[in-house]
């Protein structure tokens, strides 16, 4: 081939490929074909891994459903447990996407190791910490915290302190009133929140201690105190979506969507306080 064919081979090559690129160039900046692109993303069924606090199921399974109902091609899979077990698989490398903790320390572990997406982190709501007793059939004749130390209360129970939050503010409170050391032999520690309010259903304890919200839905126990504020610290949950996951926009929208008028009024209705 010589150099004059070789060049107008080439050169045909070059504006073949220029209209190629040309033509796509157009076709993409098309505002039909853009909202057509877009309606394919929505189109795709995703799934989002919700890791949340114990405490919290109740009010989640409903804001899911209200979720859903608007995103019907996005599931909720919920991972129910005490903050400090969820704060550990994601450590581990579960595969979560949006983590919700019933305080900030665990929040704040993941945040330290980079484990949470930038700028998604957000104060979600507050609670309460409650003294319950079994509503029929309880032994216990009491009206505050103090007294868990009369001797008519044989069993009581609160969360572990080390992994459920509800147990590490149980025993902020009874170390302010100056009364955790003198429990230890009667406690029955809990692998959750929900498993001391079962624990106090059943009678198997005399006394627990619990959120506010726990308390609320169940209509087998009572509450007979509340905790002063100045006992323990403020009770926060933080909501934020994890680094790795691979919905992230879809995270951040359901995250946005826990703010929204119809989730608020959920988590109210359930006893929970709006953090923002």
């Amino acid at each position: 081939m010589n150099r004059r064919r070789f060049f107008v081979l080439m050169t045909s090559i070059a504006i073949s490929f220029l209209i190629v690129v040309g033509c796509n160039q157009l076709a993409s900046n098309n505002p039909a074909n853009r909202a057509a692109q877009s309606q394919n993303r929505q189109s795709k069924s995703v799934e989002l891994t919700v890791s949340s606090a114990a405490s919290m199921q109740d009010a989640m399974k409903e804001v899911a459903d209200f979720y859903q109902k608007k995103h019907p091609n996005t599931k909720i899979i919920y991972n129910f447990a005490s903050s400090g077990t969820l704060t550990q698989q994601i450590k581990q490398g579960a595969p979560v996407d949006i983590f919700i903790s019933a305080n900030e320390k665990f929040m704040n572990e993941l945040d330290k190791k980079n484990l949470l997406l930038p700028k998604s982190r957000k104060d979600l709501l507050k609670n309460d910490i409650v003294l319950i007793i079994p509503k029929k059939g309880s032994v216990a004749n009491i009206s505050n915290f103090q007294k868990l130390t009369s001797t008519n209360i044989k069993r009581f129970s609160i969360g572990e302190p080390e992994s459920v939050p509800a147990g590490g503010y149980a025993r902020q409170v009874l170390t302010s009133l100056k009364i955790y050391s003198r429990l230890k032999t009667k406690t029955v520690f809990a692998k959750d929140v929900r498993q001391v309010l079962t624990y106090v259903e059943l009678g198997n304890v005399d006394a627990g201690i619990v959120y506010a919200t726990d308390a609320k839905i169940s209509n087998q126990v009572k509450v007979v105190a509340s905790a002063p504020e100045n006992t323990h610290k403020p009770i926060v949950y933080p909501v934020a979506a994890i680094q790795r996951t691979q919905n992230p926009e879809t995270a951040k929208e359901f995250i946005q969507f826990l703010d929204s008028d119809s989730a608020k009024d959920t988590f109210t209705k359930y006893g929970f306080q709006i953090a923002s």
